[in-house]
């Protein structure tokens, strides 16, 4: 019989993130089998994450998906079938019902003449542009018929998938003058010989993504602008995917997310690619409609990829990427799953000092507010964390767990369920029962209880579980399937194990 003087601590901090690609005794102690409903912290952790509510208690007029959101100053502006509207939280206001068979919405924000304005293609219409007050198509001579991306990039509007079939041409305005496409005024074409998925200007450069390749525009008009490839054998899947993010632009390639930067350096082809940790999940995203956004604050990427308009909201997948700085101090990407959020299009922006993160409803015609609440407009949030099978390095000896010491930040009340898991959840194994966890909020002041009280918080920072069981290996599962209570941070994790037999 073990005695417990043999007891050994095994402490594990939470870092590194989803991980499908590799086997589980090669995973780190601190990475996670199954991350779902939970981000990576930039504070270190891992944190469920915020709920979602409507913007506006009022429905989009028109029918569909909503095909477009932007903010506009302190307005947010959407589209729903011919319809472009705008609101501020308590109704919409019409700008256009002319929009006829529009699709999803491409927007891009400038500010010329001290007049911030948006431009906006559908892919069917003719461009326009809008300062919140005054609405204008973009239909002089010379401009496009439909195009489905727009762009401002040194005082020119630049647009591509114009005209039905010119696939590889980009047409660009006069400096200045949106609506003038006039080529002795400033205008112009430019044909990069391969088919333009998007655009994106950063800095002084223009990044043109196509799909087999992506270039690099630089200058300031006709007279100096020089197209420079970045890569010739990589492209980019969706020009929704396209974003910029933590000084660089990420968007979606064949072989999963990619850095602009790192697919420049010469011989970097692999380092350009930072979800090869989720390689396997981005699969489905090819073929679905992809939308993403950043969440600025948070060094937050969230791509979305609903697999069609029949899928149920809680069954709709997407990924988040977060920029961190891990304990060994790398920058490095970390991956979890989101399960619940159905976008149609999405968008980030302040109004103010706020950052609002909103998306259009996929099978509704609602604009809803992402980082908002503690449910998905109504829906309790799915969350599950599992640890990789821990061997405490001898997968050969059988290990009985005496206790659990968890680690965790709590922002309310809390409850969910605490489990460990033996053997890699071999059906052959006996597998104890997950312990219902309650951590309710404690006064300031008032009574308290000799060890599990704590001065202006939520319960204590650790939580001592006794635990039955014993395997050869060792995973922790922590889930929440009912709560709507606050996010909370699991930290890490210590577990108190007891060395047994040899197998």
């Amino acid at each position: 019989m073990p005695q417990t003087s043999q007891q050994q601590p095994f402490p594990v901090a939470c870092e590194g993130g989803l991980i499908k690609d590799t086997s589980v005794l090669a995973m780190p102690p601190g990475a996670c089998k199954k991350l779902e409903n939970f981000e990576p912290s930039i504070t270190g952790g891992y944190r469920r994450i915020n709920g979602f509510t409507k913007y506006d208690s009022n429905e989009l007029s028109g029918s569909g998906s909503v095909l477009g959101v932007q903010i506009l100053g302190s307005s947010v502006i959407a589209a729903r079938g011919a319809n472009l509207v705008k609101g501020t939280g308590s109704g919409w206001t019409s700008i256009v019902t002319n929009r006829t068979s529009a699709g999803r919405y491409n927007f891009t924000k400038y500010r010329w003449a001290n007049t911030e304005k948006i431009a906006g293609a559908d892919g069917t219409n003719q461009a326009f542009i809008y300062d919140g007050s005054t609405y204008t198509l973009l239909s002089s001579t010379g401009a496009p018929s439909d195009p489905h991306t727009v762009e401002e990039f040194r005082n020119h509007l630049f647009f591509t998938g114009v005209n039905s079939g010119n696939t590889s041409k980009i047409t660009f305005s006069a400096p200045y003058s949106e609506n003038d496409f006039t080529p002795a005024n400033g205008a112009g074409e430019i044909d990069v010989g391969d088919k333009v998925v998007g655009l994106k200007a950063f800095r002084d450069q223009l990044y043109i993504f196509c799909e087999n390749s992506i270039f690099r525009l630089s200058g300031t008009s006709m007279a100096d602008f020089q197209i420079v490839p970045i890569s010739r054998n990589i492209g980019c899947i969706n020009r929704f995917s396209i974003q910029e993010i933590a000084g660089d632009i990420i968007f979606l390639a064949p072989d999963g997310v990619r850095t602009v930067a790192a697919t420049e350096k010469i011989g970097d082809v692999e380092l350009g690619t930072i979800s090869k940790a989720v390689q396997s999940i981005l699969t489905a995203a090819t073929s679905a409609d992809i939308s993403s956004l950043v969440i600025r604050e948070k060094t937050q990427y969230r791509l979305f990829f609903p697999a069609s308009s029949g899928t149920a909201e809680l069954a709709s997948e997407g990924l988040i990427g977060v920029l961190k700085r891990q304990a060994s101090g790398n920058l490095t990407w970390e991956w979890s799953d989101i399960r619940g959020i159905k976008p149609y299009v999405c968008t980030s922006d302040f109004i103010g000092d706020t950052e609002y993160i909103l998306h259009g409803g996929y099978s509704d015609g609602y604009i809803y507010q992402q980082e908002s609440g503690n449910n998905f407009n109504g829906a309790n949030i799915p969350a599950t964390y599992t640890s990789p099978d821990l061997t405490f390095g001898d997968p050969g000896i059988r290990k009985l767990l005496k206790r659990i010491n968890l680690n965790y930040e709590a922002e309310g009340s809390m409850t969910f369920q605490l489990a460990a898991k033996f053997d890699y959840e071999d059906t052959r194994v006996i597998q104890p029962s997950a312990i219902d966890i309650s951590e309710d909020a404690l006064p300031l002041y008032g009574s308290a209880t000799y060890g599990s009280g704590g001065y202006g918080g939520f319960g204590t920072p650790i939580l001592r579980q006794l635990m039955v069981g014993s395997g050869f290996a060792i995973a922790v599962k922590i889930s929440q399937d009912s709560s709507t209570n606050k996010p909370f941070v699991i930290r890490g994790f210590e577990l108190d194990v007891v060395p047994g037999g040899r197998r």
